[in-house]
């Protein structure tokens, strides 16, 4: 089945490998960056070599992008079938060192965007009937790992699982929404150290966005298994 999906945060790293691997399972993919220049450099790249990828302009910290992206994807041939929220930014201070600046653009990237650009899609969704929603999230938003990270990263990561589980309460089943953590990734901000490349971390959020009609909602998973929250 050939979807159409929006990725956020997706110029580079994890979220540029999510795209790459929707785009080479034949979906037509709309990849979202704050810096739209990169972005257009990355999905030419990946059109040539012959895969289905638009740059789109979707900064989650300012909402009339989102507004506008939302705007774009009413349009016929434009109506999504899963959102990737991938997008993430990581302000190293101490939370209580961090600047009303920082804190606003953590709540901004790893929640209120999120939300705002869910509100914006899922209705299509439940008037077509399906649609996939996938966080993508990370252990320090987890409770149970003991809500790492440096300053606000973890406590927002917490609110996007958050998020997760109360969609998946008020979504028609059809329409499914899950969180998951990629693991350390080697990005620039997992840092060369990490243990996972970028495509093993962007395979279960592709699985996600393209799960079967008796896949899962409202879970939270990492390698395909379900985690605790």
């Amino acid at each position: 089945m050939k979807r159409t999906v929006l990725v956020t945060g997706a110029n580079r790293g994890i979220g540029l490998a999510i795209v790459r691997q929707l785009a080479e399972l034949g979906n037509t993919i709309f990849l979202g960056t704050r810096d739209l220049k990169a972005g257009e450099e990355a999905a030419a790249t990946l059109r040539h070599n012959g895969l289905d990828v638009t740059a789109v302009h979707v900064d989650l910290a300012v909402a009339g992008t989102i507004d506008t992206a939302i705007q774009g994807f009413a349009r016929p041939g434009h109506q999504l079938d899963a959102l990737v929220n991938n997008a993430g930014v990581l302000h190293q201070q101490p939370l209580l060192e961090l600047t009303d600046a920082q804190i606003a653009d953590s709540i901004a990237v790893h929640l209120t965007g999120p939300l705002r650009l869910i509100r914006g899609v899922v209705p299509g969704m439940i008037a077509r009937g399906a649609g996939r929603i996938v966080n993508v999230s990370s252990g320090w938003g987890s409770f149970s790992e003991g809500l790492g990270g440096p300053g606000a990263y973890g406590i927002t990561k917490a609110a996007l699982n958050a998020l997760t589980v109360r969609l998946a309460k008020e979504l028609p089943p059809e329409v499914k929404v899950n969180a998951m953590c990629p693991g350390w990734v080697r990005t620039r901000m997992g840092g060369e150290g990490a243990t996972r490349s970028p495509e093993e971390g962007a395979d279960t959020a592709v699985w996600l966005a393209t799960l079967p009609n008796d896949g899962p909602t409202g879970g939270f998973f990492r390698e395909r298994k379900a985690i605790k929250w």
